[in-house]
């Protein structure tokens, strides 16, 4: 579990791929600038309660297109959220922090804010760091997403209702008797909602999914809709890794298929 170290969840992940063509990138790296502080030895934790619970991330950018790139990504689960335990990325403190700011601190070639976000699930079990301060909004690094070879950060956009494999070591479980939001593909697959975004559509809200079919427009085929389970759902990855999607408006789904989830919901 403590190797780890190019877990990707998501969504969050946000995900490095949607976020490439919006990346600012840094100018020559300086000597002066700090290290990317990846922990040596991250450790399991697990994180309750989280359905409907908001967050941001921080990606830090290293690497060249030649070595690849790697994007590092810092959560706010569970942090700053000692006034309200819904919201762990207060705008107050997550406008503090400035993709300028990042690049200038540290030793990388480019940054980008993530969020906020929101969880669907209840709970979480992944690999964690320890707490990293950005301009005072608190977070833990929770993975590292990698490029190939040859990909730079103004290139490639992960596009609506395309798969993409994500490489990491997680369990999320669904509690019965909640909504589980699903998009299924032609093929039957159902697709699991991770997270939703308000980066695209800011006003949108955990409520506002029982609806969502109304909004999207998937491709021919695909299909929106909420199911509520009698029984725990877990999404886990049992080969390091499992498949993602996202719709238009940058909600993350994980796909139930090879042996990822207990049960097809």
């Amino acid at each position: 579990m403590k190797s780890q170290l190019t877990t990707v969840v998501a969504g969050r992940a946000s995900l490095i791929a949607t976020l490439l063509a919006s990346v600012l990138v840094a100018p020559t790296l300086a000597a002066d600038r700090e290290p990317v502080p990846i922990p040596e030895t991250p450790a399991d934790m697990t994180y309750e309660s989280l359905r409907a619970v908001q967050y941001c991330e921080v990606w830090l950018f290293t690497g060249t297109p030649e070595t690849g790139i790697a994007g590092v990504y810092f959560n706010t689960s569970a942090l700053n959220n000692s006034v309200d335990k819904t919201d762990t990325c207060p705008a107050d403190m997550w406008d503090k922090v400035t993709v300028d700011g990042l690049k200038a601190q540290y030793d990388v070639i480019g940054a980008y804010k993530n969020g906020p976000r929101g969880w669907t699930m209840d709970s979480i079990t992944l690999p964690v760091g320890p707490v990293v301060a950005f301009d005072g909004i608190e977070t833990r690094w929770m993975g590292e997403g990698k490029l190939p070879k040859g990909a730079s950060l103004k290139v490639a956009h992960m596009e609506p209702y395309q798969e993409l494999k994500s490489h990491r070591k997680s369990s999320f479980t669904f509690e019965k008797g909640k909504p589980v939001f699903i998009l299924e593909d032609p093929d039957g697959t159902p697709w699991v909602m991770q997270a939703f975004g308000k980066i695209v559509d800011p006003s949108l809200t955990y409520d506002d999914l029982q609806h969502l079919g109304d909004k999207i427009k998937p491709p021919a085929g695909w299909k929106y809709r909420v199911a509520t389970p009698d029984q725990d759902l877990i999404v886990s990855t049992p080969e390091g890794y499992n498949w993602i999607v996202q719709d238009e408006l940058q909600n993350t789904y994980d796909a139930c298929k090879e042996g990822a989830c207990n049960f097809q919901p």
